[in-house]
C-alpha cells in the first residue's frame, strides 16, 4: 500500500531496539480532501517550521546516544530511534503512527515482513489531540506511549487509555498553583484569555470555579480565534477588533492565559493588529501576563519581528527542567551536514537562520546564503535556546525512563530464563509493568518517577520572563508549586528575584476592582457589583483590622486594646491606686496625719484623765473609742497598694470589724448617758444597769456580731485579687474581688444599723442637761457618719479602678473624722483653751442654771 501523503520529514538510526517520537516541527495548511480522486498531498500554504521545537528532536537523540554510551544500562543493547512529524494534522498523524508500526517505506498494519527496526515504546505527542489520535493506534498493539502534552487526553487516562503514560505532572497541580500565585500576590481583579475550542472550554470550565471559590474575579474572559478561523472568514476581522481592544484598553492589569500555541499566535496577531490600527511603532501595554506550561516563548519564523518586550516580566507555570550535562556542547557540535538521516535540520536551519542553502528548491528572492557554519547560539531564544527547554526535558526523561525499564526487563528475564533474551523477541505489552512502576535519578540528578495515574511524580516550577531589546530573554526560576507536598511547602516563590514589566517601575502590579482598605477598616459589599469590588468601613469600636482588605474587624485579645488607628492591638496597662501617684500619696499622708491626730486627743484626755470633763460619760469608753477611730484612719493603708491575697482580706474585715468597734462605743455610751439620767430617778429600777459591765457588753456584744459575720465571709467566699478586662477600655483594672457581694453588703448593712441605732438614741437624747452627756455631739457625729456613707454606696458603683478605692478610703476617712471631730473637738477646746470650765464647781453651777 503506498502511502496518502508523501512529506519527507523524518529522522531514523537503526538499533537493536527502536524507540519512536511523535514530534511538531512544522505546519501546514493541508486542503480538504473531496474523495473525488485518489488521495494526494494538496498543501495550500507554505511549510511553517516551529523552530524551538527542532531541540524536540536533538534531546531524543541526545538521551539515546547517552544511554548506549553507557555500559551499565543495557548491556550489549543498542538503542535506535524513528522520529516522524505530525504537522499539526490528524491525518498525517494517524499516517505516521501507523508507519511507525508498518515495515520501512510502506503502510501495511499488522504485517512485520523484513522488518528491521523493533519498536519497543513511543514518545508524544506535543499536545493532547496528538496524544490522542496516537493512542488510538497504539492502545490496539499494547505500546507504551510517553506524551509530553501539558493536558491529558482524557478525563481517566489510566482507565480510558491503559498503554498511556505522561511525562508531565497533573495539570490539577498547574491550576492549584496558578490561584496560589494570584493570592499570594492578592492578584484578584484578572482577565482569562483562553482557544475558542475544546481545550479553551474545557481550560475555563476547571480554571473559573476554582477562582470563583478563592475570591477571584474575572471580569474580562476572551476567546481567541484560530489563524484559519481568520484566513477562512473575513469578517472575524471585527470580533479581533473587539477582542484587542477588550484585552488592551480594559483596566485589568493581571491576565491569566492558556498558552498553548494556538492561543499564543493569536494573541501575537491581536499586539500586532493593535498597533497597526493605534499606528504605534513601540508600544508598552503594561499587562501581567500569567501563562501555563503550555509557554516556551517561542516564536514562529514569520513573527521574526515580533516585538517579545511586550512579555517583559511574565510569569508562567513551568514543567521542572534542570542541566543536562554535555547537551550544550552536543548542539555545539551540530552542523546541517553531520546528520545523516535527519530529516529535519536542513529546512530548521534555512528558517532559524533565515537564509537557504545553494541547492535549496526555497524562495530565491532570499540573498542570504546557508554556510553552515552559523552558530545556533547566536539564535533569539524565542526561535532556539542551548539551554534543555521544559518539554525537551520530559523527552529526555521519557528516554532514560524507557531505557531503565528494559535494563529491569531484562534482568527479570535472565534471572527466570537463565539465558540471554534476544532483543527481536521483547513484545511492548511486557514493558508495561515494569515502566509503571520505575523510579531512578536521571543524569541532572532528578528524581523520575509516575504516579498512581501513570503521570510524573514532579511538581511545577514558576518561571519569571526577562527579554531584551535585542529579542533575546532570561529564563529566570522564581519559585515552584507542588499539591503533593507538605500543606506549608507546596507553594513558594521569591518576590526580589522577579523583574515585572516596566510599566510597573519593578513595583508590585496592583489587581484589584478598587483600591485596598487599609488596616483599620473592612470591606463591605457594594451592591449590584461583582464580588470582588467593595467599598471600605471603618472598624466599629472596641475591633481592629491589622491587615489591607480584612472581611470583618475582630477584637483585641482581653489584655490589649485598639490604637486610635484601629490597625493595633496595645497592651493595656495594670493599675491599681499605687503610693507612688499623688492620689495615693496624699489619702495615705491624709489617713496617717489623722491617725496622729487622734492619737494626740487620746495623750490629752490620758494626761487629764482626772477632770471632770474626761471622767463624765465613761472615761474607759472614750479611749476605747479613740484607740478604735486611729485604727480606722490607719486601716485605709490596707486599700492602697498592690492588691495581694492578704491585703484582699484584711482590708474589709479590718474596716467592718474596727469600724464596728468605734460605732458600737458611740453606742455603749449614748446608752449609758440615758440609762444614767434614768437612773437617778426617785425609785428607778435602772440603777443597776448602770456601770461599766453594761457598756462592755454592749461593745464587746456589736464587735462580736460584725467578727462573727466576717468569719463567715472569710470562710466561704473570702476576697481575693482579680483583674477587671472590660471596665476600662485601656486599662486592666488590678482590684480585690469581694468574692461575696452579699457578705460584703451584710457587713455595710449592720455596721449601717449600729449607726442608725446609735444616732436615734442619741437623738432622743439631745436634750438632756449639756454638762453631763454629749448627746448633741453624738447625734451630730452620726449625722455626719450617716451621710457620708449613704453617699458612699451610689459613689462607689459609680466609679470603677483605683477611684473606686479612693471612693472607699474618702469615706472611712470623711466619717472617721467626722466622729473624731464632732464628738471630741469640742472637749479639747474646753480642756486646752478653757480649762476653767473643766472643773466640778461649773459643771454643777451649769447643770443648776
Amino acid at each position: 500500500m503506498n502511502e496518502l501523503y508523501q512529506i519527507p520529514y523524518e529522522y531514523s538510526k537503526t538499533g537493536d531496539i527502536t524507540i519512536g517520537e511523535m514530534t511538531t516541527q512544522f505546519d501546514f495548511l493541508f486542503d480538504t480532501m473531496s474523495f473525488c480522486e485518489h488521495p494526494q498531498t494538496a498543501v495550500v500554504n507554505e511549510l511553517m517550521a516551529m523552530t524551538k521545537n527542532y531541540q524536540h528532536v536533538l534531546s531524543l537523540v541526545f538521551a539515546v546516544n547517552q544511554i548506549n554510551k553507557n555500559p551499565k544500562i543495557l548491556p550489549n543493547i543498542s538503542l535506535g530511534f524513528h522520529i516522524y512529524d505530525n504537522y499539526l494534522s490528524a491525518r498525517m498523524t494517524y499516517q505516521n503512527t501507523i508507519k511507525l508500526l508498518s515495515s520501512d517505506n510502506m503502510i501495511v498494519p499488522n504485517y512485520n515482513c523484513e522488518r528491521q527496526n523493533n519498536l519497543i515504546a513511543a514518545i508524544g505527542g506535543h499536545n493532547a489531540e496528538i496524544s490522542l489520535h496516537m493512542a488510538n493506534i497504539f492502545g490496539i498493539y499494547k505500546i507504551p506511549q510517553i506524551a509530553y502534552s501539558i493536558l491529558a487526553p482524557a478525563r481517566n487516562v489510566k482507565i480510558q487509555l491503559p498503554s498511556f503514560y505522561r511525562m508531565i505532572p497533573n495539570e490539577a497541580n498547574q491550576y492549584a498553583g496558578i490561584v496560589q500565585l494570584l493570592l499570594h500576590f492578592q492578584w484578584i481583579w484578572i482577565g482569562v484569555i483562553a482557544s475558542d475550542d475544546d481545550k479553551g472550554e474545557q481550560f475555563l470550565h476547571t480554571l473559573l470555579p476554582m477562582l470563583t471559590q478563592h475570591g477571584i474575579c474575572t471580569p474580562v474572559i476572551e476567546k481567541t480565534l484560530t489563524l484559519s478561523d481568520v484566513l477562512e472568514n473575513p469578517e472575524t476581522l471585527e470580533t479581533l477588533h473587539a477582542i484587542t481592544f477588550s484585552i488592551i484598553n480594559s483596566s485589568t492589569k493581571v491576565f491569566v492565559v492558556n498558552a498553548d500555541p494556538q492561543t499564543i499566535a493569536c494573541l501575537k496577531w491581536l499586539i500586532y493588529l493593535y498597533k497597526q490600527l493605534e499606528d504605534i511603532i513601540q508600544v508598552s501595554i503594561g499587562k501581567v501576563w500569567l501563562m501555563t506550561a503550555h509557554w516556551d516563548f517561542s516564536s514562529e519564523t514569520f513573527h521574526r519581528d515580533f516585538d517579545v518586550q511586550v512579555f517583559h516580566g511574565a510569569l508562567s507555570s513551568a514543567i521542572h527542567s534542570n542541566e543536562v550535562l554535555g547537551f550544550r556542547e552536543f548542539l555545539q557540535l551540530l552542523h546541517p551536514n553531520l546528520p545523516k538521516g535527519d530529516g529535519f535540520i536542513r529546512i530548521f536551519w534555512e528558517q532559524a537562520f533565515n537564509c537557504l542553502f545553494s541547492d535549496s528548491n526555497g524562495d530565491s528572492e532570499n540573498s542570504n546564503t546557508c554556510t553552515g557554519q552559523e552558530k545556533l547560539e547566536n539564535l533569539h531564544g524565542t526561535h532556539f535556546e542551548m539551554s534543555m527547554t521544559g518539554q525537551s526535558y520530559s523527552i529526555y526523561n521519557a528516554a532514560q525512563a524507557i531505557a531503565y525499564a528494559l535494563q529491569q526487563m531484562l534482568s527479570s528475564t535472565i534471572k527466570h530464563n537463565s539465558g540471554r533474551l534476544d532483543p527481536p523477541n521483547f513484545t511492548p505489552w511486557q514493558l508495561h509493568s515494569f515502566l509503571s512502576s520505575i523510579s531512578f535519578n536521571n543524569s541532572a540528578g532528578d528524581f523520575v518517577s509516575f504516579d498512581e495515574n501513570r503521570e510524573l511524580a514532579a511538581e511545577f516550577d514558576i518561571i519569571n520572563w526577562v527579554t531584551f531589546p535585542n529579542k533575546s530573554f532570561l529564563r529566570v526560576n522564581v519559585g515552584r508549586m507542588d499539591s503533593k507536598a507538605l500543606l506549608e511547602q507546596r507553594f513558594s516563590i521569591n518576590e526580589e528575584a522577579i523583574t515585572w514589566h516596566s510599566s510597573f517601575n519593578q513595583v508590585l502590579p496592583i489587581a484589584l476592582c478598587n483600591d485596598n482598605c487599609h488596616p483599620g477598616s473592612s470591606r463591605k459589599k457594594k451592591e449590584g457589583e461583582p464580588f470582588c469590588c467593595y467599598d471600605c468601613v471603618p472598624c466599629p469600636d472596641g475591633k481592629i483590622s491589622d491587615q489591607k482588605d480584612m472581611n470583618d474587624c475582630f477584637q483585641c485579645p482581653e489584655d490589649e486594646f485598639p490604637n486610635k488607628n484601629k490597625d493595633q492591638c496595645l497592651p493595656k496597662v495594670i493599675i491599681f491606686l499605687s503610693y507612688t501617684e499623688p492620689l495615693g500619696i496624699t489619702l495615705a499622708f491624709v489617713a496617717l496625719s489623722f491617725a496622729l491626730v487622734t492619737l494626740w486627743v487620746l495623750g490629752i484626755f490620758i494626761k487629764n484623765q482626772h477632770t471632770p470633763i474626761v471622767k463624765a460619760n465613761n472615761r474607759d469608753l472614750t479611749y476605747s473609742m479613740l484607740i478604735s477611730l486611729s485604727f480606722c484612719f490607719l486601716c485605709s493603708f490596707l486599700f492602697i497598694g498592690q492588691p495581694h491575697t492578704v491585703t484582699c482580706c484584711l482590708r474589709q474585715i479590718a474596716f467592718g470589724i474596727i469600724f464596728s468597734m468605734a460605732v458600737s462605743c458611740i453606742l455603749a455610751k449614748t446608752i449609758t448617758v440615758v440609762l444614767a439620767f434614768m437612773a437617778t430617778k426617785p425609785g428607778s429600777r435602772m440603777r443597776k444597769w448602770v456601770g461599766k459591765s453594761l457598756a462592755n457588753s454592749i461593745l464587746l456584744n456589736c464587735s462580736f456580731i460584725q467578727a462573727i459575720t466576717c468569719a463567715v465571709w472569710l470562710c466561704t467566699a473570702p476576697p481575693f485579687p482579680d483583674f477587671d478586662m472590660d471596665s476600662l477600655t485601656e486599662e486592666i483594672i488590678l482590684e480585690c474581688n469581694e468574692g461575696s457581694e452579699t457578705m460584703f453588703y451584710c457587713v455595710l448593712g449592720y455596721l449601717g444599723f449600729l449607726a442608725i441605732v446609735s444616732f436615734t438614741v442619741a437623738f432622743l437624747a439631745r436634750k438632756l442637761p449639756d454638762s453631763f452627756n454629749e448627746a448633741k455631739f453624738i447625734t451630730f457625729s452620726m449625722l455626719v457618719f450617716c451621710s457620708v456613707w449613704l453617699s458612699f454606696i451610689p459613689s462607689y458603683l459609680s466609679t470603677k479602678g483605683k477611684y473606686m478605692v479612693a471612693v472607699e478610703i474618702f469615706s472611712i476617712l470623711a466619717s472617721s473624722f467626722g466622729l473624731l471631730g464632732c464628738i471630741f473637738f469640742p472637749k479639747c477646746y474646753i480642756i486646752i483653751l478653757k480649762p476653767g470650765l473643766n472643773n466640778k464647781d461649773q459643771l454643777i453651777k451649769r447643770n443648776n442654771m
